[in-house]
């Protein structure tokens, strides 16, 4: 992997972490179309690490204040019914599903989830998914002729077993093309939650599991398979960059704006994936391997 390519990876993996429409499968595309070689999970799980940096600056406030409430609320009972504390909670039980998937599907995550066929099935469904809880979120906040707008609940109103339904759309981003905060945000909005708060829950969910997975796989970094150590460092460091830009524009984006971009965007590029393979234009495994 050269310079210029980790840059190019490092950028890609900015700008697409934080939208509904899979880094990860943005990261195995770009390799294909431009005709390098996959850069692996490892790359992918460690340039992560940048853009959950930025994550954690950016929701700095929230992190510092549910750590510290549930660091509290071990020895102080009156603090367990604290909201940061259960939230410190939640997160820990959302946590659990993609950590265990994450494990006993390693080898599929490695290799066949990597197939373009597969991403572009993903692309497509997930879109569809993300079209039908985005119109519903709609439809509750508008009401309609006849009937006045729905509230929808904020995340004071997360219980254990949302946080652990919102942890199973998490483990779905395993396999690329599924988007994290596509699959989470989908969720969130499918069990009532307002964008906003299915987005912010999204974000802080995918801090343990994120950085969890770019540690595990630094063993592997540079290793046979894998894209070289400095460069992926590099790329984590473009991604930090330009994942703090995309989080400050995106919050903004979901207060008053549709998914419906993203999601024209997902079944468009899974469909134009179908063509290319099936014309030939594209193998299934184009990029892979290094």
């Amino acid at each position: 992997m050269s310079w210029f390519e980790s840059f190019i990876l490092g950028l890609v993996q900015g700008l697409t972490e934080f939208l509904p429409i899979s880094s990860s499968a943005h990261l195995r595309l770009t390799a294909a179309f431009a005709g390098w070689q996959d850069p692996g999970p490892a790359f992918t799980a460690i340039t992560q690490i940048g853009t959950e940096t930025a994550v954690l600056i950016y929701f700095r406030s929230d992190i510092a204040r549910i750590v510290s409430a549930w660091f509290r609320s071990l020895t102080d009972r009156s603090l367990r019914d604290d909201h940061d504390a259960k939230m410190g909670w939640l997160v820990i039980v959302g946590s659990i599903p993609i950590g265990v998937l994450g494990i006993v599907l390693k080898h599929q995550i490695d290799t066949s989830f990597r197939d373009l066929r597969v991403i572009a099935t993903t692309l497509v469904v997930m879109g569809v998914v993300l079209g039908i809880a985005d119109r519903l979120a709609a439809r509750d906040e508008s009401g309609g002729r006849h009937r006045a707008a729905k509230e929808r609940k904020s995340l004071r109103e997360l219980g254990t077993k949302d946080g652990l339904i919102f942890g199973i759309c998490q483990a779905m981003a395993l396999i690329p093309g599924v988007s994290r905060s596509g699959a989470t945000i989908s969720g969130g909005l499918l069990m009532g939650y307002t964008r906003e708060a299915a987005a912010r829950y999204s974000f802080l969910l995918a801090v343990p599991a994120v950085l969890a997975s770019g540690v595990f796989e630094l063993k592997d970094a540079g290793g046979p398979g894998q894209a070289p150590m400095l460069p992926t460092l590099f790329a984590a460091v473009i991604a930090f960059a330009v994942g703090y830009a995309v989080i400050a524009w995106f919050m903004k984006f979901i207060s008053s704006k549709s998914f419906m971009p993203f999601v024209v965007y997902r079944i468009v590029l899974g469909i134009a994936l179908f063509a290319l393979i099936a014309a030939g234009s594209l193998s299934p495994d184009a990029g892979g391997g290094l």
